[in-house]
């Protein structure tokens, strides 16, 4: 699906170059992954302190299970 968008031609330019990509089209895929992850990072970050679990020991399951 094609999107137009106006972009800052300096700073497109610049993203190409500092990024070592060959088209405008390459950065701002490129910016976009880079974003995403970002942001599912942060939300996964947010979890930390508020998720409980158990230390997972197999051989402690075990002698539990055999009494």
């Amino acid at each position: 699906m094609p999107v137009h968008a106006a972009l800052d031609d300096h700073l497109s330019d610049e993203a190409v170059k500092v990024g070592n990509h060959r088209t405008k089209k390459g950065a701002v895929t490129a910016a976009l992954k880079e974003y995403v992850q970002i942001r599912k990072q942060r939300e996964i970050l947010e979890l930390v302190g508020k998720v409980d679990y158990d230390d997972y020991e197999p051989k402690r399951l075990r002698d539990r299970k055999a009494r």
